[in-house]
């Protein structure tokens, strides 16, 4: 027991002890914290290559760097790109919002610019598509900058392993604030509005909500998981699929907008005839 004693009163005793409580302590943090996701575990679907980040960069300079600035770091024009990943630029570029002709408060949806459609010889007959190597190549620039989402792969967005029913219990609880119960969109403050979805595809769908473009919050996997992401892409999805049986859609919201029409114009039309007819029958007694 005195030779237990003794050991304690070492002057090594309290750096071997304190040597263990760290120990213990970065062993038991490396092994209880989370890994690193897929967002920073490569640098972009089908650009991961040293020759693509490099050819990125030409096609970023020529065609970004006026107003991101020659490293992505931002001018008074754009921001800084670095660590918003390569979903972000996937969706500004594949939905034409980006590259921008000039700075206002919310880039609309738009053609592809020039730069990014194919050759004439690879495009579809009377429809240019998109080049989704040279997307993909500045999406691998911007990702080696600083990380940041990556684009999801044709798993992370199927629609068919969703629930719509579910998946509209979400959108319901956290989109329609700003997109409208059907995604038909809305209006925001300084000029900025919620867009249409009626065109969004399930790629783009799932990365506005991991990137969180312009008006929109960023919902990440912590907040919506990605089950719960490929819920809302079913409901969307099925919102755009929906039959117009009657026409003019009325903004899908069911038979409350579509009886309200029918009162407005009928109700209308029958005013205007009874005012036609009294007026011709006056016409006639004089």
């Amino acid at each position: 027991m005195k030779s237990i004693t003794a050991r304690r009163r070492h002057p090594l005793a309290r750096y071997a002890v304190l040597f263990l409580a760290l120990l213990l302590f970065g062993g038991g943090y490396a092994f209880l914290a989370p890994v690193g996701g897929k967002a920073d575990a490569s640098i972009a679907q089908g650009a991961n290559a040293v020759d693509d980040i490099a050819e990125g960069k030409k096609i970023f300079e020529a065609t970004c760097a006026s107003c991101h600035g020659v490293n992505a770091e931002g001018t008074a024009m754009g921001p800084s790109l670095i660590g918003v990943g390569a979903a972000s630029v996937d969706f500004q570029i594949s939905t034409g919002r980006m590259p921008a002709a000039a700075p206002a408060a919310q880039m609309p949806r738009k053609a592809i610019a020039p730069v990014f459609e194919l050759p004439l010889d690879q495009r579809k007959p009377g429809q240019p598509t998109i080049d989704t190597k040279k997307v993909a190549q500045v999406a691998a620039f911007i990702q080696s900058l600083g990380g940041g989402p990556t684009v999801p792969t044709d798993a992370d967005v199927d629609p068919a392993t969703g629930n719509a029913a579910k998946g509209g219990e979400l959108f319901r609880a956290n989109c329609i604030q700003c997109h409208n119960f059907v995604g038909s969109g809305g209006a925001l403050t300084g000029g900025k509005h919620a867009p249409d979805l009626g065109k969004a595809s399930a790629k783009e769908i799932y990365e506005a909500m991991i990137t969180g473009p312009q008006a929109m919050p960023v919902f990440n996997d912590s907040v919506i998981t990605p089950q719960e992401k490929r819920d809302m892409i079913a409901y969307i999805l099925a919102v755009q699929n929906q039959p117009h049986p009657g026409g003019a859609s009325l903004g899908v919201i069911g038979p409350v907008t579509e009886g309200l029409a029918a009162w407005v114009v009928g109700i209308g039309l029958l005013v205007l005839a009874a005012i036609w007819i009294t007026a011709k029958r006056r016409q006639v007694n004089d």
